[in-house]
């Protein structure tokens, strides 16, 4: 699946909605595409591939995980820089007018109206989406359960970052302990536990907004990108991911039916 959308095209793609497992999976970093009317937000073509504008290897991931597990995947084909998936309308960076060290020109001074425009385009769709097919399922009483894939920088402004995997979690564990616990003996892995981030830095807000209210088990996973960098390293983690995976998600199978509904604005 190409995670790109032109001017007018859905900006969000399902890939296997009426898929078996109880896992719902979601790559809000898909893409690193502009729409046409954005041009290139005032950046040289070569930054555009860069970790400033999507999650490098996060998609091919998902969707190997995806396949393996018979699960269901929802990802944004916008890029961030257009606005960010992953944060509360009220986040500072939910459009970066800088991202890491790289000033993004087209998204200085924006009115507000130009704001509702990007949210509108991007942002909403996506979490209607998922929104809409965790309330599906919960209607039909099926379990589930819910897991976001991500993708980090082996540096950040200069500091080196030892972790091949991270776990993100708050204080629901019932995905989070089991998966790190599986992480650490495969052996040669560095593997974080709330690092490279954590809830905190406000990376979590997809679990946030539709997992934690609805008591999902749910837990995000970042990897390292350089790790993931090409078909090779992506299958690998496809494999090892879906692998630990499955037997959690089948635990969670039994407990995972919580049957309230959650709106937002």
């Amino acid at each position: 699946m190409s995670a790109a959308a032109a001017d007018g095209a859905s900006a969000v793609a399902v890939i296997g909605g009426a898929r078996a497992s109880p896992l719902l999976l979601a790559c809000e970093h898909a893409a690193n595409h502009l729409p046409p009317a954005f041009g290139t937000l005032g950046l040289a073509d070569g930054e555009l591939k860069r970790h400033i504008a999507w999650d490098p290897g996060a998609l091919p991931v998902a969707e190997g995980i995806a396949r393996r597990l018979d699960a269901t995947l929802i990802a944004s084909t916008v890029s961030r820089l257009v606005v960010d998936c992953n944060r509360p309308l009220d986040a500072p960076d939910l459009i970066a007018e800088l991202s890491e060290t790289t000033p993004i020109p087209g998204n200085v001074g924006l009115s507000e109206g130009e704001r509702r425009r990007r949210v509108d385009l991007a942002w909403r769709p996506f979490h209607e989406t998922v929104e809409r097919l965790i309330d599906q399922r919960l209607a039909q009483g099926r379990p589930l359960c819910m897991v976001t894939i991500h993708s980090f920088t082996p540096t950040w402004k200069g500091v080196a970052r030892p972790w091949h995997v991270g776990v993100i979690h708050d204080a629901d564990e019932r995905m989070s302990a089991p998966l790190i616990a599986g992480l650490c003996a495969e052996g040669g892995l560095v593997v974080g536990d709330n690092q490279p981030y954590s809830p905190a830095d406000r990376v979590y807000f997809t679990l946030e907004r539709h997992a934690r209210p609805r008591g999902l088990p749910c837990a995000m996973i970042e990897i390292r990108n350089d790790l993931i960098a090409d078909a090779a390293g992506q299958d690998a983690w496809a494999e090892r991911l879906a692998r630990l995976l499955a037997p959690i998600v089948a635990d969670m199978s039994v407990a995972a039916r919580p049957t309230e509904r959650v709106r937002h604005a």
